[in-house]
């Protein structure tokens, strides 16, 4: 699958182990990979169900289908995360490394992508049905805030005119 243009209209080199989950995915339908967090985010038909960080593929899980990654012996996407007071703790995202020989073809990726896919259909679903069931909190009128810099950049209200408006002209119906 060739590269997506970039914004100068050059066609950007995918790197190779990019290219080659996007042919492990590509029975699902089309995918597209968009750089993120040092890696790359890969999506299907939109939906964003696998990340590639230092050459590994991790594919979207949740709780549905954790076990399912968990029962093949897949490793889970973990990261180091440092808090405010400065120590560390391991985290993890819903990502799981697929078993190692569906690496080999798109064939034997296909139940793990569409476990993925599954994933990522369901976490679609339920943002936008919470957002359908929130109840929207009416909203305050927006009073400006005004700094001393944005009252010098703004154009002055309208300005008192030397001439006179004139009134409106009537007319006269005419005679019969």
């Amino acid at each position: 699958m060739p590269a997506p243009p970039s914004a100068l209209g050059a066609v950007a080199p995918l790197h190779a182990f990019v290219a080659h989950c996007i042919e492990l995915l590509g029975p699902m339908g089309p995918v597209r990979s968009r750089r993120m967090f040092g890696g790359h985010g890969l999506y299907v038909d939109d939906l964003f169900v696998g990340l590639i960080l230092n050459d590994q593929l991790y594919l979207k899980s949740d709780a549905i289908n954790r076990s399912r990654y968990l029962e093949a012996g897949c490793e889970p996407f973990r990261y180091t995360r440092t808090r405010p007071d400065g120590s560390t703790q391991e985290a993890g995202l819903s990502f799981f490394q697929p078993p190692e020989e569906a690496m080999d073809s798109p064939a034997l990726m296909q139940p793990w992508a569409r476990l993925a896919m599954e994933a990522a259909l369901r976490a679609a679903n339920a943002k936008t049905s919470k957002a359908s069931k929130a109840p929207k909190a009416p909203r305050a009128p927006r009073t400006p805030k005004a700094s001393k810099a944005s009252e010098a950049r703004t154009a002055p209200t309208a300005r008192p005119t030397a001439k006179a408006a004139k009134p409106p002209k009537v007319t006269k119906p005419a005679k019969r």
